[in-house]
Formats: structure tokens, sequence, C-alpha cells
């Protein structure tokens, strides 16, 4: 399937869970977490469905049957242990290096709109060599308002100094989804992410890629 007929100026993306499978470091801090709190090992596949809907989330599965204000209280440990080991076992996803590198051989641009916040953003971007390659980050703590408005999304169009128009957003959530919907671009959602058994097909996507390498094919970008 072909998605362009019109000029590609940039490629936005979602972080975890669409660039980065971060799972692995994620799990190992909810794993410490619960060790200091003399929990038993959470279950490491249902907190990794859920890293794309962020750390309250990941502790809900991951220490079921606390109240709310135990979730928030135990929040900032989690991103503690987190950050100390943000990129030991991340990696982009596969097929995400060569979509990168062929967006920009294309003399196009890429960035990155999360709700994940600067201070976790920055530093994972930092050690996966593309803090200086992306033409935009936008963090959760950037602005008052987070996906799925579109007010990130269309700040780092600003950013970027490209028209909404001529961009897509890509990710592995419904807010991606309703924020790029919203912002009046080309949506796809990433089948490869963390979809906790939900059907992209379900959000209104303008398309579902199933895989990086698919969504390089869809664009017509020949591998750099």
């Amino acid at each position: 399937m072909r998605l362009l007929a019109r000029e590609l100026d940039a490629v936005l993306f979602d972080l975890d869970g669409t660039l980065v499978d971060s799972a692995p470091d994620l799990v190992a801090a909810m794993q410490r977490l619960c060790r200091e709190l003399g929990q038993a090992d959470p279950d490491a596949d249902g907190v990794r469905a859920v890293v794309s809907k962020g750390g309250r989330a990941m502790l809900r599965r991951g220490l079921p049957g606390l109240d709310d204000a135990r979730y928030d209280a135990l929040l900032p440990r989690f991103l503690d242990l987190y950050a100390a080991d943000i990129a030991q076992l991340s990696r982009p996803f596969d097929g995400v290096e060569a979509l990168i590198a062929a967006i920009e051989s294309r003399g196009a641009r890429w960035g990155v709109v999360t709700n994940k916040p600067g201070w976790l953003a920055r530093p994972l971007l930092q050690q996966l060599g593309w803090s200086q390659r992306s033409a935009a980050l936008v963090s959760g703590d950037c602005l008052p308002l987070k996906k799925p408005d579109p007010a990130p999304i269309l700040h780092a169009c600003e950013l970027a100094g490209i028209a909404p128009g001529r961009c897509i957003y890509v990710g592995d959530d419904l807010r991606d989804i309703q924020a790029g919907r919203a912002a009046g671009m080309f949506t796809v959602a990433a089948a490869w992410g963390y979809l906790d058994g939900e059907d992209p097909q379900d959000w209104a996507a303008d398309w579902v890629a199933e895989s990086a390498e698919d969504l390089r094919s869809a664009l017509e970008l020949s591998p750099a």
C-alpha cells in the first residue's frame, strides 16, 4: 500500500512502543520496586502490555489492588529506578533505524511527540544517538496539555518548521491516533507496539502498519 501521492516533509513518532522497545528497562524497574516493597515480582508481560499508557498504568498492573493515592506516592520512586538504568536494555524496534535513515536520506525530517516527561525522554534519545538527529522533541511536560490533545503535535510542527498537513504521525496507542487526527495529519497505527489486547484497526487511523519496514515501504522510502 502506497500512502503518499504528495510530498512528505516530516514523520512524527510516539516514543515508547513505537520507536523504542523500552519495556525491558521499565519491567526491570518495576521488579526492583516490588522487591523494595517486599512484594512478589510483577507479571512482566502484563506490565509490558501497558507501557504506552504511562507510569500509573504500569504500577496498577505490577502492584494491583492499591488505591490511587498509593500509586501516586509510588510513582516518583518507580520513575527514579527507571531513570537510573534508562537505556540498559531498551532498543529500537526492528526496522526503526532503517526507517529513520530513509527519512533523512529523502531530505525529510522526523521528530518525537511523547507523553513521557522530558527528564526521561531526553536521556533516552541521547543514549540511542538520536538527540542531534531529531528535528523536534515534545515531551509530556512541555505544555499544559498532553495527547490525545493535538497541542503537543502542533507544537512539534512549529519547532520543526513543518505544516501539519504535510506530516504523518505514528503511534501505538489510541490517544496517538486521536491527537494526530485532531492535528490534521495522516495517522499510522503502529501494530508492533504495546497494544494490551486492543485492535488498532478500531482506532480509525488512516493506516495500520504491521512493522517499521512496512511503513518505510508504504512511504516509498528507499533504504539508506
